[in-house]
């Protein structure tokens, strides 16, 4: 009898694959989306700026009088720096605004895909997407994949781009470097390829040498110890 697959013990729930979000500082968001942001503008400060092992960029506190919100942190700003949050705050770093009242071209982060969700796009070290047009009350962003999406113009952005870039351009080094890095957020490593694994634990693992043997696609209703490669693919190979 074959063993389980990765996907099936990781979907069982197991405290293995669970992550660790209690040592976690906090959930990266604006502020809730009330009337003050909706019609002026709403002042905080930075007051620190934190590290977290579930996120790649560091995190900036900023103090809105008796609320707080955790932020990822802006390059070229400091502890004491003023932010600002609302329809009429300034178009300059760490600001958050609606995407209507900032100009095409510039580089925003932390992006909502709803108005009032809290941002949801763009939250990695070193990241950003850029504004591109504008029509009626959509506007169109080019994401760090490069792909174009629209959003409605009433959806929140952070100005700037998010500090910490060239973080995976430093290399690891040591294999223990690595395995203590994905131990912080409970990630596998190091992971084994189906093909390097024996046929009781992979539908592509056998004693064959590290090629697959048989089509990858297979049937979105196969059972999930055989659902694995190309699941219900249309199609196979490079798009000619």
């Amino acid at each position: 009898m074959g063993k389980n697959l990765i996907q099936q013990r990781h979907g069982k729930g197991s405290l293995t694959y669970r992550a660790p979000s209690h040592r976690y500082v906090g959930k990266l968001e604006h502020r809730p989306y009330d009337e003050a942001e909706r019609q002026g503008v709403v002042s905080g400060r930075i007051t620190d700026f934190v590290h977290c092992p579930g996120h790649s960029a560091p995190l900036a506190k900023v103090s809105y009088g008796k609320e707080e919100v955790l932020m990822p942190a802006p390059e070229k700003v400091r502890v004491n720096d003023e932010i600002q949050s609302g329809l009429n705050a300034a178009v300059s770093s760490g600001n958050t605004l609606p995407l209507k009242n900032i100009p095409e071209g510039t580089l925003i982060f932390n992006l909502e895909l709803n108005p009032g969700d809290g941002g949801k796009l763009v939250r990695t070290a070193g990241s950003f997407a850029r504004i591109v047009t504008k029509a009626g009350n959509k506007v169109t962003i080019e994401l760090p994949s490069k792909k174009q999406r629209e959003f409605i113009d009433e959806c929140r952005a952070t100005v700037g781009v998010i500090a910490g870039a060239g973080k995976q351009e430093k290399p690891y080094l040591k294999a223990g470097k690595k395995y203590h890095a994905m131990k912080a957020r409970n990630r596998m490593y190091p992971r084994t390829s189906g093909v390097a694994m024996n046929s009781v634990d992979h539908p592509f693992g056998c004693g064959r040498g590290r090629h697959v043997g048989k089509p990858k696609t297979c049937s979105r209703f196969a059972p999930p110890g055989r659902k694995v490669g190309l699941i219900g693919a249309r199609r196979t190979g490079r798009k000619r």
